[in-house]
This record gives C-alpha cells, structure tokens and sequence, in this order.
C-alpha cells in the first residue's frame, strides 16, 4: 500500500499517521492499476466512490458527441477526482477520466467518508477536509468559467496566467499543460494559440519555452 500518498492527500491533512493508518482500515481502499491513456471512468457513469491517485497523471475531459474535449483539470499523486458526483449520491459523470501514463488509483466509497464510526476518532476531521476539497475544487471551477468567459484567445491566455503567477506567487512558473492540452484547456484552437503566444512574446509581454512561462511586470498590472 502506497501509505505515503494518503499522507499527502489534502483527504487526511491534519491527521496523524497513526490514525491515518486507523481510518484507513475503517475506509477499506481499494487499488487499481492502468495503462497510458486508458479511461479511468467515462462520461454516463454512475459513481459511488472518490478516486485518489496513488501513482501516475490524469486529465479530467469534457468531450462532445462530435469529438471535441476541453481538458478541465489535470490530477497527479494524492489528487482526488469524482468526489462532487460520488457524494451526490444520484448524478452520472458529465465528464471522462483519462490516465497521461500508467496510474494507480484508491477508490473508496464515499458512504464510508461521511458516516462516522466509534474506531475514528478522527472521523470529523475527514469529513471537513472533504467539504474543504469540494469548496477548493468549487472556486477553481469559478475561476476557469471566469477565463473562458474572456471573448479573445489572448484575453484567456491572460487570464489564465496571470492565475498560474498568483498560485505560484511568481513571474516564473511551469504550467501543467503542453500546448495541445492548454489548447483544449482554453477551448481555443491550437494553431491560433500558438501564434498569440508568439505574438505576446514579440510584444514583451512574456517569455516562454514550452511550458515554462515568464510574466513581464506589464501583464500582471
């Protein structure tokens, strides 16, 4: 068992190790293992349990019936996905999950987060962290509409960067994406991105190479 990622998991932040490994035996998790780009869950299905990446990278994809995907997030160890659908008990994925690379993923169900037993002391402390992780989760999606919403690519590039420079609490930062998967990200074509960025980059704006950015000191004004 990959104890260590429960240790990290914001799940069981301000839990001891010791009653982490108690809860654990309470939650009973279990392990699955997948392949590159294998699909973790699709849209349309019904979930009852919260994934928790053990080990590997997963993107979070809306796809249309005519092909199109926007990348909604993008998980790597101690992430967790699904929880919002699994705790509202009678809603299906509107999204799919996909794996980056070979990922192992702890499921649990939900039911056993949320519902308090006398070996747990504990217990209360999981339930909160989890109604912190949906609130988190909650205002990041705020934040993404908020970008989305911009009318130009290079507004959106703005705006989502320019969150990237306050989360980093720097100029000089590495975005999780390569240029296909902002792309889809910002719901923009990639072709035309590319040429905002380079454009942006001739303006002084910025400076990038791959997905290592640079803010000039005008942008973040």
């Amino acid at each position: 068992m990959h104890f260590s990622v429960f240790q990290k998991s914001p799940l069981f932040a301000g839990i001891s190790e010791k009653d982490i490994q108690s809860l654990i035996g309470c939650l009973s998790p279990v392990i699955r293992s997948y392949e590159k780009k294998d699909a973790i869950c699709l849209a349309g299905d019904k979930v009852t349990s919260i994934g928790i990446i053990a080990k590997g990278v997963v993107q979070v994809i809306n796809e249309d019936f005519l092909g199109n995907r926007s990348i909604l997030a993008r998980l790597s160890e101690g992430d967790l996905f699904s929880e919002a659908f699994a705790c509202a008990d009678t809603a299906v994925l509107p999204v799919s999950v996909y794996t980056v690379e070979p990922t192992e993923v702890y499921f649990i169900d939900y039911r056993k987060i949320i519902t308090t037993c006398s070996h747990c002391t504990y217990h209360a402390r999981l339930i909160a962290n989890m109604m912190r992780i949906l609130a988190v989760k909650n205002v990041q999606l705020s934040q993404k509409i908020e970008t989305l919403s911009k009318k130009t690519i290079r507004d959106k590039l703005i705006s989502y960067l320019s969150a990237q420079a306050l989360q980093a609490k720097s100029r000089v930062f590495t975005i999780p994406f390569n240029r296909q998967e902002l792309a889809d990200y910002l719901g923009a074509d990639r072709s035309a991105l590319s040429k905002e960025l380079g454009n942006m980059q001739k303006e002084g704006l910025l400076t990038f190479k791959k997905n290592h950015f640079v803010l000039s000191g005008g942008l973040m004004d």
